[in-house]
């Protein structure tokens, strides 16, 4: 199926998911103000689930956006699957309480804005186990807050609305990445393969809801020891790169002995390296204009800015993102 409405208009945005930041350095003022990024879903915080605790906010964001009074502040709460398995409806009611009393306690509090708060994202893995309890949740998270809320949406429940159901949001943010366990398949980028983009976007279901983009800017190198998954290196993939060697598409061996971010790579270990350039994003972009069914405006949104993996582009390939999808 290929798209019906040609996209005029691209609002610039980013995900912000990290923790404990008090302020944004000048190198990131610098890409905000020449990537001419306006919008922001920035994690205010996560829900948990334990038998003995219930439900309970972790991981917090304490960021800074005062150079930026202009910018738009999405608060966006990731919702862990667990959280909505054996949930009641009065935990649900509770649940949308806290959520919404939360956000705007860290609107006054941290991001000194609250008037001008007019979107909620809530992001959670649904499933069908969850899925009534996860909409019950929107639902009265909508009621309460007055805001318009919108939601992740994976592509999995994207191509199978009839099993995985339509969420009652505003709008849903189709997430362009991720499409693969990157333990279960190691032939394929788990971050982004263009045919299996393909293979979820190529239905000819027209999606009930308003579709914003979500794209990654991320790479990121899997540590393999003694042939058993170790950890994830996030940061320092340039440094990492020059001790290894490349053994077949995507893997690497450890040429020397290195500690990099408290990780031990001895020589020997394998590195599945999954790397994100710009050439592979626009190929992305492209079989999203020509298969979702977008309507002329949309929200664009690159995950995560993190300044290390943003120095892969240059400002003009990061606009070039937002750009392709009008053109």
């Amino acid at each position: 199926m290929s798209c019906s409405n040609k996209v005029e208009k691209v609002e610039r945005a980013f995900y912000y998911w990290k923790s404990n930041e008090w302020s944004l350095s000048d190198k990131e003022d610098s890409i905000i103000n020449n990537v001419k990024v306006n919008k922001f879903y920035v994690k205010f915080f996560e829900v948990e689930h334990s038998d003995a605790m219930g439900n309970y906010p972790v991981a917090k964001t304490d960021i800074n956006f005062y150079r930026h009074d202009s910018m738009q502040i999405v608060p966006t709460v990731y919702l862990r699957n667990s959280v909505f398995i054996k949930a009641s409806k009065g935990s649900l009611d509770t649940l949308a309480d806290n959520v919404n009393f939360l956000i705007d306690k860290y609107c006054k509090e941290k991001f000194q804005r609250q008037q001008s708060v007019k979107e909620f994202q809530m992001d959670c893995d649904w499933t069908q186990k969850s899925r009534d309890n996860y909409f019950y949740f929107l639902k009265k998270l909508k009621n309460i807050s007055k805001k318009e809320i919108s939601c992740t949406l994976r592509l999995y429940p994207y191509k199978y609305p009839e099993k995985m159901g339509i969420p009652p949001v505003d709008k849903a943010t189709l997430m362009c990445y991720n499409l693969i366990n990157p333990l279960e398949n190691h032939d394929k980028n788990s971050i982004l393969d263009i045919d299996e983009l393909k293979s979820y976007l190529n239905t000819n279901n027209k999606y009930p809801l308003h579709l914003d983009v979500a794209l990654p800017v991320y790479s990121w190198m899997q540590v393999y020891q003694n042939n058993q998954f170790s950890n994830v290196i996030y940061t320092n993939n340039k440094t990492v790169r020059k001790i290894l060697k490349p053994i077949k598409p995507l893997w690497f061996e450890v040429l020397r002995d290195t500690v990099v971010e408290e990780t031990y790579l001895r020589i020997g270990d394998k590195i599945k390296y999954e790397e994100m350039d710009a050439d592979k994003i626009k190929k992305a972009i492209n079989v999203i204009k020509n298969n979702a069914n977008l309507r002329k405006e949309v929200t664009v949104t690159l995950f995560h800015f993190d300044v290390q993996q943003l120095t892969n582009y240059s400002n003009e390939e990061l606009s070039s993102f937002y750009t392709d999808f009008s053109k």
